[in-house]
Formats: C-alpha cells, structure tokens, sequence
C-alpha cells in the first residue's frame, strides 16, 4: 500500500509541475497567439538634406525708423524704438514718417542720400545699404538744432 500511495504522490507532483510550467508559458501574453513569437528588425535611414547658404549677409531687410517733427525732433530708431548709435553694414529698410510742414528729413552717408520735402507731409519707405562709416541726419531748414548722426561698422 505504501508503494501505491507513493507513486500517487509521486505521479499528482508530476502533474502539478506541468501544471505550473503550462501555466507559466501562458503567463505575460494577451496574444491568442501564445507560441508564435515573431521578430522584426527595422532598418531606419536618414538622409540630411539640409542646405547650406554661404553667402554673407548682414542684418539684410532689418527695420529702421526715422521722424521728423511736428515739434522740432528727429529721430533714427531701430523697429524696437531704441535710438541708433551704431549699426553694422548692410540693407535696411528705413520708413520716414515727416510730422511737420515746417520741416524734411535728409540722410547722407556713405552711398546713401534720401530726403522728404519740407512742404509735404507723410510716411516715406526706403530701402538703403549702409556701408561703413558715419551717417548724419537733418532737417535742412532748422540744421543747427535738429540734427544727429550713427555709424555703420
């Protein structure tokens, strides 16, 4: 009687293993698929199509603010509102605003000389290519007291 009850014991041990082990293969699938495992390797290729400019510009297209009038001012200003002092060369695109009947603005430098007329009034767009060297502002009637100047690097 012991010999049967030990392969019993020894058959039901048997089966709990493979119990286990069938249980464990099944374990960390949702797949209805358990036993098919496929492998897929993706080869990625990148190709750089980034495009170079080597030609040298500088602050090309930048905007430059002048006014003149009503009262007896006048300006030079970067699109932000602060004065200009300095500037490097390049293309710059200058609006004049002329506030003042009484008054024109004049910018001579270096390949460059623009003007409103005094009698006229109105927003003026210019494009000018600042070279290096210094620019001076003016209104011609009133020179002595409305004048400035900025120079380009």
């Amino acid at each position: 009687m012991q010999a049967i009850g030990f392969k019993l014991v020894v058959v039901l041990s048997a089966l709990a293993l493979l119990g286990v082990a069938l249980v464990a293969a099944g374990c960390g699938s949702d797949d209805d698929d358990v036993g098919d495992t496929t492998t897929t390797q993706t080869d990625t290729t990148t190709t750089d199509t980034t495009e170079t400019d080597t030609t040298e510009t500088t602050e090309t297209g930048s905007a430059l603010k002048a006014s003149v009038g009503p009262g007896f001012t006048i300006s030079v200003s970067t699109a932000d509102g602060d004065p200009v002092e300095t500037l490097p060369a390049g293309s710059y695109e200058l609006e004049i605003e002329d506030l003042g009947t009484a008054h024109n603005f004049r910018l001579t430098g270096p390949g460059v000389s623009v003007s409103t007329d005094v009698a006229e009034t109105g927003t003026q767009n210019v494009s000018v290519d600042l070279q290096a060297g210094t620019y001076e502002f003016v209104c011609d009637p009133h020179a002595a007291t409305m004048n400035g100047s900025f120079e380009v690097t």
